[in-house]
């Protein structure tokens, strides 16, 4: 069947559906009756010979075609919306939009604060959502527009993805006030010798002071390994672990508890941080603004 004969609408019902899980949440995102997506889906299963999606509970689960085809489908509306919005402007006085930024939670306190300062006062109709952007998929999820712009530590090269450093610190070390082994300095041997809170989203694995160490021939003991630097932070102040975080957040997190700040015994590793946007993107007026508003947080 040609493309002239399709209409272009099924396939952002396809989007919506694929992305809100069911019939009901697409058509309050897309602002239609239950029934027109129903029809437009009625359509998609003619054209594509498969259901697309089948129901599970309250659920509207995927096909396989279905998951083959909706990262190609998100990446063509994408570059459609792209090249519709090139040929007009973005004023963030008078623009009503919603942008989504993918951002680790360790960094929202240090992001958000200025970001929001700045669009609150020079963009009052302009949203930011921020989300948990799962690495493997930042590139298709920029690509499909699901995501406006991402900030991470440096990852492998991909073809559509652009990048630019944003932001690059330490790390240190904390310490209860009173450590009675820790006192002003610390040097690697004592470094070493104490036991540690290893701060990550993964159920195993390193981080990334102990594969700096293991170059080194090094290793620490972890004797507790949780999900958040604050709540990290806290049991440093009531017990002798230390915790190793980038110092950029320890300068905020640390504030009530007042532990000790103490440099990393070793040269590097740099917390580097990264601004992540798709090529599909670069022209695109709403998306280099809010790029710039990213980049200015940092200055």
């Amino acid at each position: 069947m040609h493309i002239s004969r399709i209409d272009l609408n099924l396939f952002v019902a396809l989007d919506a559906i694929y992305t809100e899980g069911g019939i009901t949440r697409a058509s309050a995102k897309l602002n239609l009756t239950q029934p027109a997506v129903s029809h437009a889906l009625a359509r998609l299963r003619e054209l594509f010979g498969d259901p697309l999606f089948e129901r599970q509970g309250h659920a509207m689960v995927p096909t396989p075609l279905a998951r083959s085809i909706i990262e190609p489908v998100r990446r063509s509306l994408r570059t459609l919306e792209v090249t519709l919005h090139e040929s007009g402007s973005f004023d963030p006085a008078t623009t009503q939009k919603r942008f989504v930024l993918g951002l680790r939670d360790v960094l929202e306190p240090t992001v958000l604060p200025p970001l929001m300062q700045h669009i609150t006062e020079e963009a009052p109709f302009v949203d930011v959502s921020t989300v948990l952007a799962e690495r493997r998929s930042l590139e298709s999820e920029l690509a499909a527009g699901t995501l406006d712009a991402a900030i991470d530590v440096l990852l492998p090269a991909a073809g559509g993805l652009r990048h630019t450093l944003i932001a690059s610190g330490a790390l240190v070390v904390l310490a209860r006030r009173d450590h009675r082994q820790v006192q002003g300095n610390l040097d690697l041997d004592t470094y070493l010798r104490q036991e540690h809170i290893l701060v990550t989203s993964r159920r195993r694995g390193p981080g990334l002071e102990d594969l700096e160490l293991s170059r080194h021939g090094l290793q620490r003991r972890v004797r507790l390994r949780c999900q958040h630097y604050f709540a990290a932070c806290h049991v440093v102040s009531r017990t002798d672990l230390l915790l190793t975080m980038p110092e950029r957040y320890a300068r905020i997190a640390n504030r009530q508890f007042k532990n000790q700040i103490l440099p990393f015994p070793l040269e590097g590793p740099a917390m580097d941080a990264y601004l992540y946007w798709h090529a599909n993107a670069d022209s695109d007026p709403a998306n280099r603004w809010f790029r710039t508003q990213l980049l200015r947080t940092f200055e």
